[in-house]
């Protein structure tokens, strides 16, 4: 099976850290966020792209494993990839590693659902996603 990812570098500033000068857990959301809105330029599903086909693709679960911190300065690589589902739902895998030694500082995972636009859930997939997963290579 195609496995769909991406990375992105981040650099950490000033403004990230907390008064012990290590990045302050939140920012955490906003370097996975950073990670999936290249997985959606690269791979065709952004998210203006997933409202003009009338849906949102909403947060309902975001969690993360921290092993170190980040601290001001640091550069990490944010990893994302696509985990397949048969479910009406978007799932993505990240992992942030210190450059340049590779270490890993975080793990996590996100997971989305699709709303049509009067913000009903959909049970199944949506048509444009199966259309999507077919031309990525994506058996289910």
């Amino acid at each position: 099976m195609t496995r769909l990812s991406t990375e992105t570098e981040i650099a950490v500033r000033f403004s990230e850290v907390d008064s012990m000068g290590i990045v302050w857990h939140g920012n955490y959301a906003l370097y996975f966020e950073d990670a999936r809105e290249k997985f959606g330029r690269e791979y065709k599903l952004e998210y203006l792209y997933i409202h003009s086909q009338g849906f949102y693709a909403p947060l309902v679960e975001l969690h993360f494993d921290y092993k170190r911190p980040l601290r001001y300065k640091d550069r990490a690589l944010v990893e994302i990839a696509y985990r397949p589902t048969d479910a009406a739902k978007l799932i993505f895998d990240y992992k942030i590693t210190l450059i340049p030694d590779n270490e890993i500082i975080a793990s996590g995972y996100s997971v989305q659902v699709f709303l049509d636009l009067n913000y009903n859930l959909m049970w199944e997939l949506p048509e444009f996603m199966k259309k999507w997963k077919e031309l990525n290579g994506i058996n289910y």
